[in-house]
């Protein structure tokens, strides 16, 4: 499998460089909000952890706290739903912010740095399920994936197609952090479900982009499950 793998690699990349997978690439989501008092110190660690060559780090806005008096520009009902979603998988009666989800399994409160640094190690000592290589050119993506040391992967895999803003300054005016000028790193502003994968042979995602921004793909099992392997195309 690693021999036709290298040989399907360079029929559909040829000569150009292409995007690899980092080894132990961990997806680092964290919910958050411009409304809540309690986000800043998480919005500020995620800055920190996403200078890791080895994580890709991503803040999803929800919307939940808009009705207290300031609306966040960022925020999406689709990532509110995503973090409702994992709450169900892990049981959890409720959701909050700021939450970070890492490695699709991890649950943290995101002003908890010790707990973050820990679970990202135990992430790092795993070798990724999925192997994934890609290029970009303009807006159009090619991601080409399977399963590491040729297992297939039993139950399927979803797959997300995610761009973000690499950084944004905001004025917060009104509501818990009125007053504030706050930093966000890597805000999504697009999350789309691809064509499912069966987790047997290869996969090939083409897609158009919505917009210019470096852009995620995602490999994950359903339901909300663990992050089987990530990619990242600037």
């Amino acid at each position: 499998m690693r021999q036709l793998f290298a040989a399907l690699t360079i029929a559909l990349f040829g000569a150009a460089p292409a995007a690899v997978q980092a080894q132990n690439t961990t997806v680092v989501e964290l919910y958050t909000s411009q409304g809540c008092s309690s986000c800043p110190p998480a919005d500020k660690l995620l800055h920190e952890i996403a200078k890791r060559d080895n994580v890709i780090a991503l803040a999803l806005h929800v919307d939940y706290w808009d009705y207290i008096g300031w609306k966040d520009e960022f925020a999406d009902p689709q990532y509110t739903e995503r973090q409702k979603a994992y709450a169900r998988a892990a049981g959890a009666r409720s959701i909050y912010t700021p939450q970070m989800v890492i490695g699709g399994m991890d649950h943290v409160v995101g002003t908890k740095p010790s707990e973050v640094t820990a679970h990202l190690a135990n992430h790092a000592q795993k070798a990724p399920l999925v192997e994934v290589i890609g290029d970009r050119s303009g807006n159009a993506i090619t991601v080409r994936a399977e399963p590491a040391g040729g297992n297939r992967i039993q139950g399927g895999v979803a797959v997300y197609v995610v761009t973000y803003r690499p950084s944004s300054t905001v004025e917060i005016r009104r509501g818990e952090n009125a007053g504030r000028t706050l930093d966000y790193a890597n805000v999504v502003v697009s999350l789309t479900e691809a064509r499912p994968w069966t987790g047997r042979g290869s996969y090939e995602l083409k897609a158009s982009l919505p917009d210019a921004h470096p852009s995620v793909v995602i490999f994950q099992r359903p339901d909300m499950g663990e992050i089987l392997g990530a990619i990242e195309l600037r």
